[in-house]
């Protein structure tokens, strides 16, 4: 049989090259974890959104019941909430009858339409309806279109609630009684989080950021320190945070989450006190304790920039 020549090597040698690289890249399946007897969630990538990534960068969870299922979040795409749909329906035959939204930031809701679909009732803190009207909500989904195309396209909607929420909430469904307690203005005005007592099962949303760091933004960084003082008092045996791993040292993820929080509140809000240029003060502070996790270089420096103009606003 005749050798084969170069150039058939050569091309073999791509395709197996092309095809590792993508077998490298195959996107995060979206796989349940059970955290308690009732309670499961789905984990995102440690990561910011990309079309490689379909916007899974954030946690859903959800809590089976004898009489339908709740989920927490919808996740970043209607694709990935599609894909959570049929992984809750391998798990019980149940349907969804809610869908609680922790805060609206997008990798947290662009999945809404599917449930909405399928019949769940979605229910948030009213402090949502100012974004919801916003020209920012209607400009981030318009770049998220072009951004995260074709996870993200003309026909991704943003999805009003059905339920208004004025404050704590309680749902009980099959027998099974969730609380939903406001906790914001912290990382987002309409925080939420969502307690299973029986089982002692919080989820956090987004005020708990587990093995990264968390996303700042114009967030009201003093509530949410504040807020996460309150989550400690709730004694949960299981968190699961709004990214990374769920967690079963409850007090020690907390715990970082808002000594961040502190530490770049103590370190810009010195340097806004003292009128210390932010590029001074930043390569001044100790970022030691922080800088192994992942997505520091990404945020950091964001998070510390509007944290010296919020200690800049407060002082004055």
């Amino acid at each position: 049989m005749p050798r084969p020549s170069w150039k058939v090597l050569f091309a073999l040698a791509a395709a197996f090259a092309i095809g590792s690289a993508a077998a490298q890249q195959a996107p995060r399946p979206v796989v349940p974890q059970q955290v308690s007897p009732s309670a499961w969630f789905v984990q995102g990538e440690a990561a910011l959104g990309t079309p490689a990534n379909r916007n899974f960068i954030s946690n859903a969870g959800f809590v089976v019941t004898p009489a339908g299922v709740v989920v927490i979040d919808a996740l970043g795409s209607p694709q990935l909430a599609r894909e959570l749909l049929a992984a809750i329906a391998r798990i019980t035959p149940q349907p969804v009858t809610h869908v609680v939204v922790t805060h609206y930031h997008a990798d947290h809701v662009y999945g809404l339409q599917e449930f909405r679909k399928r019949g769940a009732k979605i229910v948030a803190q009213r402090g949502a309806l100012e974004y919801l009207n916003s020209e920012t909500a209607s400009s981030r989904l318009a770049a998220s279109r072009v951004d995260l195309a074709p996870w993200i396209d003309d026909k991704t909607e943003l999805v009003v609630p059905d339920q208004w929420l004025d404050g704590p909430g309680e749902l009980v469904v099959g027998g099974v009684r969730l609380l939903l307690r406001p906790v914001g203005p912290a990382h987002t005005p309409e925080d939420q989080v969502v307690l299973l007592p029986s089982e002692r099962v919080l989820f956090a949303g987004d005020l708990v950021f587990r093995g990264r760091i968390p996303y700042v933004g114009q967030a009201d960084s003093r509530h949410w320190i504040a807020a996460l003082d309150e989550l400690l008092k709730m004694d949960a045996r299981i968190v699961v945070p709004g990214h990374g791993a769920m967690s079963t040292t409850a007090r020690e993820d907390l715990e970082l989450t808002r000594d961040y929080l502190v530490y770049l509140r103590e370190a810009m809000g010195t340097a806004a006190r003292d009128m210390e240029p932010f590029e001074d003060a930043y390569a001044r502070a100790d970022w030691s304790r922080f800088e192994h996790l992942p997505l520091f270089k990404a945020a950091n420096r964001m998070n510390a920039y509007n944290t010296y103009l919020l200690m800049e606003r407060q002082l004055k």
